[in-house]
């Protein structure tokens, strides 16, 4: 009864709400006043609608560099010529870059400002003798990167669940399966201390998490269409993030499964942990359309870390400094649930 309830409330809220606080850089050539009263409408939507937040730059090289690394999401250009030709009324325009690997934030941000500027044109001067802003401005949208198709943005997610999979399977399952069937008592009465035992069976699970994680980003690329799959440098890359993730949910299991002596509990919750642990990640729909009790989810859920970082390297092709706090949240994750898992282990039968 409970994991239909559960899917029902998860997968309802993970699919179609409308995304919010989304970061868009502003990088303005110009400072006329129509370039700042452009930005002031920036600055209205993102205090009422919530659709984006606004990020000044001056350095247009560096914005661009934040969009590359997923720090920002998009990033507005005002040209030099802009408020000259808004007063002439030569066509003014100014440029929209977006990241065009998640569709759906793209998407929204280039309606956002499509709806903005239909008011932009028609605005009357605020003050006597100043010239009214009727010149209609468009809008250039420049995509960052080669088409995504949406099966590539469906990879990084594919491969964090046959991480999780395996997890599930050699995460502290097999300690369960070993007590059910009394074989826990050989290795118990052995000298062998908690830590080495905890530390055991989450490598031995590691490593087939691992393999399987391997398998994924190397078919998995080469079924998505990923360009230059077997790039050298970005597998290294990638398999440190398998590593990283297989740690992390190895160890997360363990410390679900480590004062557990049913072995039919865990094949009860497996499918719930899935769709909690799932969905809110991110990886089939935008964390910020998600309500804040989802976001919350999302916030300590290694699974949003993993893809996250795998989305950074399969679509961008970004280097380590991009997925440095992923890495260091999954890492961290690993060494809080294992410490956790191994004060909680019972040495004794």
């Amino acid at each position: 009864m409970i994991m239909p309830l559960l899917q029902l409330v998860i997968l309802g809220n993970a699919f179609g709400g409308r995304i919010k606080h989304m970061n868009l850089g502003v990088v303005d050539h110009d400072h006329g006043v129509p370039a700042v009263r452009l930005q002031e409408m920036f600055n209205a939507v993102a205090a009422n609608a919530n659709t984006f937040d606004t990020v000044s730059y001056a350095d247009e090289g560096q914005a661009m560099a934040d969009l590359r690394d997923g720090k920002i999401d998009g990033v507005v250009t005002i040209p030099p010529e802009f408020s000259r030709k808004v007063l002439a009324g030569a066509n003014p325009r100014f440029a929209l870059v977006e990241d065009n690997t998640d569709q759906f934030s793209a998407n929204t941000l280039e309606g956002s400002l499509n709806a903005l500027l239909a008011s932009y044109g028609h605005q009357p001067a605020r003050e006597p003798g100043a010239p009214a802003m009727n010149a209609p401005v468009s809008l250039a949208v420049v995509e960052l990167y080669p088409y995504v198709p949406y099966i590539q943005f469906l990879l990084p997610g594919t491969i964090v669940l046959a991480i999780f999979v395996s997890a599930m399977i050699g995460g502290g399952i097999i300690y369960i399966d070993d007590k059910a069937r009394g074989l826990h008592e050989g290795y118990l009465v052995t000298p062998i201390r908690k830590v080495e035992l905890v530390l055991g069976f989450n490598l031995a699970g590691a490593l087939k998490a691992v393999i399987a994680g391997v398998v994924l980003v190397t078919v998995g690329s080469i079924i998505a269409g990923v360009p230059d799959p077997l790039n050298p440098l970005r597998l290294a890359r990638l398999m440190l993030v398998v590593v990283a993730s297989a740690l992390a949910l190895i160890s997360m299991m363990s410390l679900i499964m480590v004062r557990i002596n049913d072995p039919l509990v865990p094949r009860a919750i497996f499918g719930m942990l899935n769709t909690v642990l799932y969905f809110p990640s991110g990886a089939v729909y935008p964390t910020g359309a998600f309500p804040q009790w989802m976001q919350w989810i999302a916030a300590v859920d290694p699974f949003t870390y993993a893809v996250h970082a795998f989305k950074i390297l399969l679509l961008k092709n970004a280097g380590l400094e991009a997925i440095s706090f992923d890495l260091l949240f999954l890492f961290g994750f690993a060494a809080l649930a294992m410490g956790l898992a191994t004060l909680l282990f019972k040495r004794t039968l």
